[in-house]
């Protein structure tokens, strides 16, 4: 009996030990599966942001306010993968030196995981070296300049929206075939943003770029109206202008060629196509027959009054964001981004490090969001941080855009 009692002593000593081994290997896969970088946890994932809520390009705070918005709906519904997301955005006025302040705030003092759709080309150029040096993604920059697709020199950054040039390209496509002998007249920002633009129509005009351009304005976002630059363009009898502006200017620009009884064909840049921001300021009057291009369903369109994403965009802004003015277009692009954000983190699972996040943008294919126009897909690879390279002419007509003839794409290298 003794012996007995001393194997089974020594029986459960083992079992007692193997089960204390299973158990405490099992812990240790569990710990190895979730990983995590600063700004990541099991409860919460820090989001940083810069959006100038201040200065000449505060038009486009809203967007910041949406995308606050719409993760606080995310938050409510139980956050991504039980993690609730903490959203850090801060205003630099559109002004380079505070975005760089602001951006070393967000990953040296908040420890944000990433920073999200920052807006303006000259501020995420201001960040684009820091951002890659610190290894920090600079995910969906709220521009559209053609240098945020260059995976090889900065991995870190990827854009979201069609760039620049893709869109200046394509009216110049439009006005080589109906307008082949106009006079085009160039309003821009003089700044990586706005000959990022110029950039585009040149190439796309190509060897007849030089005759058909016969007038180049640039203005400084300091400068309080540019009014004079609208008088030159006049002077220079150009028929067709061109206008690269922010908001801001192109609602002047809109305002002044009709005080002055100039009526060219107006393309207007779709990042100033907002109806709030630039038409209604500028005049619903003064602004009938101007072209631009879109990417994303305008909520004020009569053809989208039964659709599905609409409804549930306004029932969104009901609960989460009811001062919202839901004719600007900056709303749905804020709503639309924010969607992607999200989705990227949901691929990441437990494992939140930057480096995977970067993995998952740079995996997207053929997603769509909530708010897209029918057809615009986003796609990326390692080698194409381009998400979105689609585009649709429309022209102002009574008091929204009309869209006209097919989805175009366009790949524009970085």
């Amino acid at each position: 009996m003794p012996a007995i009692r001393l194997r089974l002593a020594a029986l459960s000593a083992a079992l007692a030990m193997l089960g204390i081994a299973v158990f405490g290997s099992t812990s240790v896969n569990a710990a190895e599966q979730k990983r995590y970088d600063v700004g990541a946890t099991d409860t919460e994932i820090k989001i940083g942001n810069i959006m100038p809520y201040s200065g000449p390009a505060s038009s486009y705070s809203v967007i910041g306010k949406t995308e606050a918005a719409y993760f606080n709906k995310v938050n409510a519904e139980g956050g991504i993968n039980g993690r609730k997301i903490n959203f850090i955005s801060y205003d630099d006025g559109y002004s380079p030196p505070k975005t760089v302040e602001q951006a070393r705030k967000l990953v040296e003092s908040d420890e944000v995981l990433l920073i999200f759709n920052s807006l303006g080309t000259p501020p995420n150029s201001a960040i684009q070296k820091y951002m890659n040096g610190k290894k920090v993604p600079q995910l969906f920059v709220a521009t559209g300049a053609t240098k945020w697709n260059d995976p090889g020199e900065f991995p870190w950054t990827m854009g979201w929206q069609p760039s620049y040039q893709s869109e200046t390209q394509i009216y110049a496509k439009y006005i080589l075939k109906n307008y082949p002998n106009a006079r085009i007249g160039v309003l821009y920002q003089n700044d990586d943003y706005g000959k990022d633009y110029l950039k585009g129509l040149k190439d796309g005009l190509g060897s007849k770029a030089a005759s058909m351009i016969v007038a180049q304005e640039s203005y400084e976002t300091t400068e309080p109206t540019i009014d004079s630059h609208i008088l030159n363009l006049k002077a220079s009898g150009a028929d067709v202008f061109v206008d690269l502006s922010i908001p801001k200017f192109a609602a002047q620009a809109i305002k002044k060629a009709a005080e002055i009884e100039w009526k060219p064909v107006h393309f207007l840049n779709s990042v100033s196509s907002s109806i709030t921001a630039t038409i209604k300021p500028a005049g619903f009057d003064n602004a009938q027959g101007i072209i631009t291009a879109e990417y994303l369903k305008d909520p004020t369109d009569p053809q989208w009054k039964d659709d599905t994403e609409i409804k549930a965009w306004n029932a969104f802004l009901d609960k989460y964001y009811p001062e919202a003015n839901r004719a600007d277009a900056f709303v749905i692009y804020g709503y639309a981004v924010a969607q992607s954000m999200v989705q990227v983190l949901k691929r990441c699972g437990d494992d939140l490090t930057r480096a995977n996040v970067m993995k998952q943008a740079a995996s997207m294919h053929d997603d769509v969001v909530a708010g897209l126009l029918p057809g615009v897909k986003i796609n990326t690879s390692p080698s194409d941080f381009a998400p979105i390279s689609q585009l649709q002419l429309a022209r102002f007509k009574g008091g929204t855009w009309e869209r006209f003839g097919d989805i175009i794409s366009s790949d524009v290298g970085g």
